[in-house]
């Protein structure tokens, strides 16, 4: 009895020697895994209120966003204020994978037309893995579809499109707070007259300062390289204030920028805060899962 024992112990010794090992090498991945923890919800937007924020909306999911912004604040008790006067983008982002988002907007200053791509290169991290930042690469493409100011000369429809190129740098410093850097580019095929540039070079800054769990105060704030835009031309200025009831994000804001769109309120700002010219507006953002990731495929 004792040789046939000592027998089995002998064929099965190895087998869990190497059962050990897998062993250890499962809690070894799992153990990583855990240690490296990626910072979430730094914003609760794809926008901070104009401009992007560092955050993309998850794969397969739609977010479907109504911006107004109304009449500026010195317009008088004539036109209650601004409340008279209002205009509106409509505007859908969807997530390709959790790192890439596509966006389609239509606006009605101008009537322009827009599209974006957003791709989430680094994620800030602590633990196993170390990243300080989280760092989004931005694109967008937007068309003036006004009707042209002679139709009788030659035009291009080149003519009417303007780009923007963003690199977005972030960081949560904290539970409840988190800041941007946003060097920006915006080339525009036609401009004005010969004296403003066809590139004009932007440095960004944005933030978010959360108060409870779905209220947070916003701002952000663009600032122009001198002697590449018109004199007529500002700064964009804006801050707001973010309310999460649920699957909506109600964001209500304070800005001197009328258009909602990159080139918009990057380059073509005519109000400024010192003279009242102040527009009161909001965001509305609803979002819609219409891929179930935990689905399984169909077996044949």
């Amino acid at each position: 009895m004792t040789k046939i024992l000592f027998a089995f112990l002998l064929f099965f010794f190895p087998f869990f020697l190497l059962a050990q090992d897998e062993g250890s090498s499962l809690l070894d991945l799992i153990e990583e895994e855990e240690t490296t923890n990626y910072a979430s919800a730094s914003f609760k937007s794809t926008h901070i209120i104009n401009s992007q924020s560092i955050e993309n909306v998850s794969e397969g999911v739609l977010d479907f966003r109504i911006s107004h912004r109304f009449g500026t604040l010195n317009s008088g008790i004539n036109n209650l204020y601004g409340l008279d006067q209002a205009t509106i983008r409509i505007g859908f982002d969807y997530g390709i994978t959790d790192r890439l988002m596509i966006g389609f907007g239509r606006s009605s200053v101008q009537k322009a037309l827009d599209g974006s791509v957003k791709f989430k290169a680094l994620r800030q991290s602590s633990g196993k893995k170390v990243m300080p930042i989280t760092l989004s690469l931005y694109a967008s493409i937007a068309s003036n579809m006004l009707e042209w100011a002679d139709a009788e000369r030659e035009n291009y429809f080149t003519s009417r499109l303007t780009y923007t190129y963003q690199v977005l740098l972030g960081r949560k410093f904290s539970e409840g707070t988190s800041l941007m850097l946003m060097p920006t580019m915006v080339h525009r095929n036609l401009v004005e007259n010969t004296s403003v540039k066809n590139d004009v070079y932007i440095i960004g800054i944005g933030g978010r300062q959360k108060l409870t769990n779905r209220l947070a105060i916003t701002g952000e704030y663009y600032y122009v390289i001198p002697d590449q835009i018109a004199d007529i031309y500002h700064n964009s200025l804006s801050v707001g204030i973010d309310i999460e009831t649920g699957g909506h994000v109600f964001q209500l804001q304070f800005t001197n920028s009328i258009g909602m769109i990159d080139k918009s309120f990057m380059t073509e700002t005519t109000g400024q805060w010192g003279n009242g010219d102040i527009h009161f507006g909001f965001n509305i953002s609803r979002v819609f899962t219409l891929k179930d990731r935990n689905k399984k495929p169909k077996e044949n």
